[in-house]
């Protein structure tokens, strides 16, 4: 039987509802339980596929091909539990699929309405896709008071009369800030945040309170008494010094046993936190340091590569490596300036990414990489830009490009016309930007005595993509000539996974992403592999 625990937000965003929901969902899975955690979004897109970092941080993909919130990446890094297309849905998914039906006149007349309409289908996505777990935790996106967010409200609130107050649990999180000026916690806006909560029906059942101090008895008494919670139920999260404190912080708070106590459960065993403890050692107290180079158009936006940045770390944490991120705005990065902004890098990485703008910056760097034989990772874009990068300075095509960019370039990259997904033949397009690129998991064959295979230590890998450009084919007896090897194909050869260079101490560039599937438990071999080679330049 499934309980389901409820976890929303107030006084301001970023908080950390989902690191929160992440570090639950361990603690509980720890202990014994099947959990699943999912998120809903208030936003009017269908996904977030065709919204700019800027906007939203980064779009992170599942398995089954699902464009989602980058929160699922912090369920799954920390739970170790793949995501899937059903655990992640908007208010644009919800209103399209609910005017489709209109159209088709599955409402025999009636008027379609919010309530019930929205709300049922709402409802529909929290209990869907349910086998045998025993929680599963729902985080609300947004802050409550926004106006966007009150049909999840409405709805969860529903829920919990729909199937019972003993199976369900509101967990609502708030800031209590400290003003400096008066030397003081303030608890006002968690109580306003609760009574807003309160006034549309839901009764948190825990509060967490997000501070950059630890609050006093007072202060967590006074909370109790004004937003009608017990007191060992407000629980305090204090800003950690590392995101991977989070599980042992929360465990610490007893969050986990504050929620088996409510629904009367008893640990099926004891909850493990020496790998916690462990990494987190690592990660703060490793002498050993690289500082690798992140190339990209978003990398003032610290969500933007939020799965990337986790990768490296990871990669670190399994060399003992305490690993600093430099970033470079591709824009900004002139051939001339090229060695004295990287002298100081042991590893080059340009991410995935979009559009013409800052493309000359990165193959810059690119060539920069090959020729002075640094360690360097090419994700998807980045792929590609090696690519280009090879065929303009080494191929000797002066005009090779991508069609994505140039239309009127030497097309080395251009759109993918067909490709195969699960035994279904899937045409490209770049007509509709949304939901079109291919997108999940996919197999790729490895070729024998190459540094991929030796660094996957398997003759297949199956890895999650999201693009709808590809490296052209017929060019490869031309590459491979001149020393750049196609290391990783499609199983029937048609598409092209992984390029690496025969005469360079680790240069490769992936057509997929493999920091999706990295944990901070389980490192990507990948970026384990390219953290320790940094560490040797």
């Amino acid at each position: 039987m499934a309980r389901y625990i409820f976890v929303t937000g107030g006084v301001v965003s970023s908080l950390g509802k989902g690191l929160s929901s992440a570090s639950l969902a361990y603690l509980l899975k720890s202990q014994g339980f099947k959990v699943r955690v999912r998120k809903m979004d208030p936003y009017l897109n269908v996904d977030p596929g065709t919204m700019s970092p800027f906007q939203h941080g980064e779009v992170f993909v599942t398995d089954d091909g699902a464009e989602t919130d980058l929160d699922l990446g912090h369920y799954e890094r920390f739970t170790n539990i793949s995501a899937k297309q059903s655990d992640n849905i908007t208010a644009g998914r919800i209103y399209s699929d609910i005017i489709k039906k209109e159209r088709k006149g599955n409402y025999l007349g009636k008027t379609v309405q919010v309530i019930p309409h929205v709300t049922d289908r709402i409802k529909e996505f929290i209990k869907c896709d349910i086998k045998k777990e025993d929680f599963v935790i729902c985080e609300v996106g947004g802050t409550v008071g926004d106006i966007e967010s009150l049909p999840f409200l409405e709805a969860i609130r529903q829920f919990s009369n729909d199937i019972g107050k003993n199976k369900t649990l509101f967990i609502h999180l708030t800031l209590v800030p400290f003003m400096k000026s008066s030397d003081e916690i303030k608890t006002k806006p968690t109580q306003h945040s609760v009574k807003e909560l309160r006034s549309i029906g839901i009764q948190p059942d825990i509060v967490i309170c997000r501070s950059q101090q630890s609050i006093p008895i007072e202060q967590r008494k006074k909370i109790s008494l004004f937003c009608n919670v017990p007191i060992e139920n407000v629980i305090e999260t204090v800003d950690v010094r590392t995101i991977y404190e989070a599980p042992i912080s929360f465990y610490n708070e007893k969050l986990d046993k504050q929620v088996l106590k409510y629904f009367k459960l008893k640990p099926k065993k004891k909850v493990n936190l020496l790998p916690w403890k462990k990494i987190t050692n690592i990660v703060l107290r490793t002498k050993k340091e690289v500082n690798i180079a992140i190339i990209g158009k978003y990398v003032n936006l610290k969500d933007a590569y939020k799965s990337l940045d986790e990768a490296l770390i990871h990669g670190g944490i399994n060399n003992n490596i305490k690993v600093n991120l430099l970033r470079l705005e591709s824009d900004n990065l002139k051939s001339n300036e090229i060695t004295n902004k990287l002298k100081k890098v042991s590893g080059i990485l340009i991410p995935g990414g979009f559009g013409k703008r800052g493309t000359e910056g990165k193959i810059a760097a690119i060539k920069y990489a090959r020729n002075k034989k640094i360690p360097f990772l090419g994700i998807c874009f980045g792929m590609q830009m090696a690519i280009i990068e090879y065929a303009r300075n080494v191929l000797k095509i002066q005009k090779a490009g991508s069609s994505e960019l140039d239309k009127n370039c030497f097309p080395v990259i251009g759109l993918i016309h067909e490709w195969n997904k699960d035994g279904k033949l899937i045409k490209g397009t770049n007509k509709d930007l949304g939901g079109t690129m291919r997108l999940g998991l996919y197999e790729a064959k490895l070729k024998h005595n190459s540094l991929i295979k030796n660094i996957y230590k398997t003759n297949s890998i199956n890895e999650r993509h999201r693009h709808r450009y590809e490296l052209n084919n017929n060019l490869k007896d031309q590459f491979e000539k001149k020393g750049l090897i196609f290391s990783g194909m499609s199983p029937d050869n048609k598409l092209p996974e992984i390029i690496e260079l025969k005469n360079h101490p680790w240069f490769i560039g992936v057509q997929f992403h493999p920091e999706f599937k990295s944990r901070p438990l389980s490192p990507h071999p990948l970026f384990s592999s390219f953290i320790k080679a940094a560490n040797f330049y």
